[in-house]
């Protein structure tokens, strides 16, 4: 059986499990936020069109000018990509070669750029349960490696690791010497979150990487954006295609980032709904990751592949994100992104039969 790589697409999926596609289903396998994009998007939309007759602006000047303004660092320290996937594949093209720890469980992409670029990889692994980070194994690892990927908060497990864990990871990848790269593709959801962008300042071996595709919820339009030293950007933007970012995307970007309103909206939401699941996940004794995000894996401890839930749930046309190829999971939990009230209703729904017939 050959599973897809990643969510979204569930035709793909369906193939895999040799099932006809429902023609009502919902998917809770892409992370996106449920109240779509922001008002000004959507309202803007249409002047757009004047947009596509000139090439974009291979620079990206005025979308970096207002991430400078808005993190407080200079527009040399940052470059614009068509998605964080364009990014870390010009990351995995800078360390061609080098030796790579990715903490896992984490986003795929990762991997598969470090090793089409001839890298070393090897794992750090996280235990199912706390997840915790093990400082002191992981620093004994550090020793041998050029490069650290972490996802922060990571994915697939939803788990925001406080600044304090994250300043004691930078110093010790200082103190060895390693490449510290960020990942926080979901940071805008996190309540708490405290950015580490001042670190860059400090250290030049810390790269940040953004998606704005998730909260701003444009993953057709692909945007996203990496933050770290001049020399480390000015390497990075030599590798990247020419007008990589399209026209639409710059601009959406514009607005996006002018839509505090949709982003208070959107944490409220999901912090509202997030507790509902969870307080509905321990009164039917699944196991759920403790997560601070828009989304969190699930397992029924009863099982250890969950397959046959996962197969349940699809004939459904509940479409969860499987983790067959998230090492250190395999398969034995299922990834489930928060949606609207009355989506996750369907979705308690389905649980609750579940449970009643098994």
């Amino acid at each position: 059986m050959i599973w897809p790589s990643h969510g979204s697409n569930p035709q793909y999926l369906y193939e895999a499990i040799d099932k006809p596609m429902p023609e009502e289903r919902i998917d809770f396998s892409a992370n996106i936020n449920p109240l779509g994009p922001p008002r000004e998007l959507k309202e803007g939309w249409g002047s757009l069109f004047q947009f596509i007759s000139d090439y974009p602006d291979p620079q990206s000047s005025l979308l970096k000018s207002k991430l400078a303004a808005a993190e407080g660092i200079k527009e040399t320290q940052i470059l614009v990509g068509n998605g964080g996937a364009e990014l870390i594949t010009l990351i995995g093209r800078m360390i061609a070669g080098k030796r790579v720890l990715i903490i896992q469980p984490a986003f795929s992409e990762y991997e598969e750029a470090c090793r089409v670029n001839h890298c070393t990889v090897s794992y750090h692994q996280l235990e199912p349960g706390d997840w915790d980070l093990n400082m002191e194994a992981l620093s004994e690892r550090l020793k041998a490696a050029d490069v650290v990927f972490f996802c922060n908060p990571n994915n697939p497990t939803g788990i925001f690791y406080p600044s304090s864990i994250v300043k004691e990871l930078i110093e010790k990848c200082h103190t060895h010497s390693c490449l510290l790269i960020m990942d926080e593709a979901f940071y805008d959801f996190a309540c708490d979150y405290q950015s580490i962008v001042p670190f860059i300042e400090k250290d030049s071996n810390v790269v940040v990487l953004r998606s704005m595709t998730k909260m701003f919820s444009i993953p057709g339009l692909r945007l996203g954006y990496m933050m770290a030293s001049e020399r480390l950007i000015e390497e990075a933007a030599s590798l990247k295609p020419h007008w990589s970012v399209n026209a639409l995307a710059l601009k959406a970007g514009e607005w996006c980032l002018d839509s505090k309103e949709h982003v208070r909206l959107t944490k409220n939401l999901i912090r509202q709904e997030r507790d509902r699941l969870v307080q509905f996940y321990q009164q039917l004794d699944f196991e759920v990751s403790p997560s601070s995000v828009n989304f969190y894996l699930l397992r029924d401890p009863r099982f250890d592949v969950q397959l046959p839930l996962f197969r349940f749930l699809l004939e459904k046309g509940i479409i969860p994100r499987h983790t067959m190829n998230f090492p250190g999971l395999e398969g034995r939990w299922m990834r489930f992104a928060i949606k609207g009230p009355k989506d996750n209703d369907v979705l308690m729904e389905a649980m609750r039969q579940w449970r009643k017939d098994r």
